[in-house]
């Protein structure tokens, strides 16, 4: 018979989007229990996602760098990659350390953790299952927290551990001399282009017309440009029409134009997206509705059909990203304790981890164009940036969308080395209501990448100081 627990607040998943809301809680000492099915806390982006990628991707850039460094005078001998060292450093020590890290401030916040599965079993009730020992839990809140998972099209799923899903990639069983990878979005660009530096020769089938859709195709251009000089192939409006495993490899028809109609791969990654993770959660038992893609329906306070239950994170909708997960945690928090709080962020940054990073917040150009918004477009050439030329990497662009009325800061785009660092500050001025001459106003040091940001600012004026972007100047 299950043992049956009472609590005020019951948080189901331990990801970016669970436990900073169990930690939130803690704080304002709600009584809170955690409950994740993991080993370890953290969910996929510490364990088998954001964390590991970002740790396999500094060690291919080093890679890259090694060779790179041949052209201003400085040559290394060829790297030696010691593959079990290397899973050693990014989950013995980076994951550990950070999901122990997640344990300890669980602890000292007063927050409970329980390991197991959890059920609805009406509005108020879950039983958690963690091997043959079951817990019944009431609970007056609950915030469900339990993101998402890869998917892998049912044709493609054969059972053959050479097919590979985003998770059992990052675990780099091996460096095959060829790779697959299906989907040319930002997971599968980033995992590619880290197998790709190990030595594979990576060819990357995408269906659509272009690479990360999602962003300008300006921004995307350097880093389609350097990857079509890393991988063996890249093939667009090319569709994976069969993939049979044989003892040489596994065999993949494609259709498209002008592509091969076999070819054989030692392994391929399968990356066309990710799904809400809800199966077992016995959502209809709660009352719980979600859309027509599987993600719960939630209000601006984040709270569902059933208003004491929230959503947050991937399960709660696009776009699937960790910091997105952890800002929903505070307003679903800050909701549960009365504050005037709502989900209205002016923007959401996105960032893609390749070499170079490619990073944008608010409006994209695409964007103000789709949706017919007054909008003026800056453009700062990183070849005009001293740092830039400093660092031997003028590939990069600095962008800007504007009011052309107001001049209030609309978007921002960066590619580049750091694109992801530089970003915060085009959320900030987003956010704030900023206009062009407060950003260029505010003094950058020198010299540094950041003052692209500044000079791209300037140029809603007129000319930037290093960058002769237009020749009238605005009053």
């Amino acid at each position: 018979m299950a043992e049956t627990r009472e609590i005020q607040l019951l948080i189901i998943g331990g990801g970016p989007g669970g436990y900073p809301a169990a930690l939130h809680a803690g704080d304002h000492g709600i009584p809170t229990l955690l409950v994740d099915e993991g080993a370890r806390l953290g969910g996929v982006c510490l364990n088998r996602g954001c964390i590991p990628s970002k740790a396999l991707l500094h060690v291919a850039k080093i890679i890259r760098e090694a060779h790179e460094s041949a052209g201003i005078g400085l040559t290394f001998g060829e790297p030696k990659l010691d593959l079990p060292k290397l899973r050693e450093f990014v989950q013995g020590k980076v994951v550990t350390k950070l999901t122990g890290g997640i344990g300890q401030l669980c602890k000292s916040r007063g927050v409970e953790v329980m390991k197991g599965t959890a059920a609805f079993e009406d509005a108020n009730t879950v039983v958690v299952t963690d091997g043959d020992k079951q817990t019944r839990v009431r609970f007056k809140n609950c915030i469900i927290a339990t993101g998402s998972v890869p998917t892998v099209p049912k044709p493609w799923a054969l059972g053959d551990d050479r097919i590979m899903d985003s998770t059992a990639a990052l675990l780099m069983p091996d460096v095959p001399k060829k790779l697959l990878v299906i989907g040319g979005g930002y997971i599968g660009l980033e995992i590619g282009s880290i197998y790709s530096a190990m030595g594979s020769a990576v060819t990357v089938v995408e269906a659509m017309d272009g690479l990360l859709l999602l962003a300008d195709r300006d921004l995307v251009q350097p880093l389609e440009k350097k990857l079509r000089a890393e991988c063996a192939a890249i093939y667009l409006n090319t569709k994976v029409a069969g993939l049979k495993p044989t003892p040489a490899g596994i065999v993949v028809t494609l259709e498209g134009k002008d592509v091969p109609g076999e070819l054989t791969f030692d392994r391929v990654l399968v990356s066309v997206g990710r799904r809400p993770n809800t199966a077992g959660l016995n959502l209809a038992k709660a009352g719980l509705k979600t859309d027509d893609r599987g993600f719960l329906t939630v209000d601006a306070q984040r709270r569902t059909a059933v208003p004491h239950i929230q959503a947050v994170g991937d399960v709660a909708g696009d776009p699937g990203l960790a910091h997105k997960a952890t800002a929903e945690a505070r307003v679903a928090v800050e909701v549960l304790l009365g504050e005037p709080a709502e989900w209205s962020p002016r923007c959401i940054p996105a960032v893609i981890y390749t070499d170079p990073e490619i990073a944008w917040a608010g409006l994209t150009e695409k964007e103000a164009v789709e949706r017919h918004v007054p909008h003026e477009v800056t453009k700062f050439p990183w070849a005009a940036s001293g740092r830039a030329v400093a660092l031997g990497i003028t590939n990069g662009l600095t962008k800007m969308l504007f009011d052309p009325e107001t001049k209030r800061v609309l978007g921002v785009g960066i590619v580049g080395t750091g694109a992801g660092e530089m970003i915060a500050e085009g959320v900030l001025a987003i956010e704030m209501g900023a206009v062009a001459r407060d950003v260029l106003e505010s003094i950058h040091p020198h010299p540094t990448l950041s003052e692209t940001v500044m000079e791209g600012a300037e140029m809603a004026y007129g000319n930037a100081v290093h960058f002769a972007g237009k020749k009238k100047i605005a009053k």
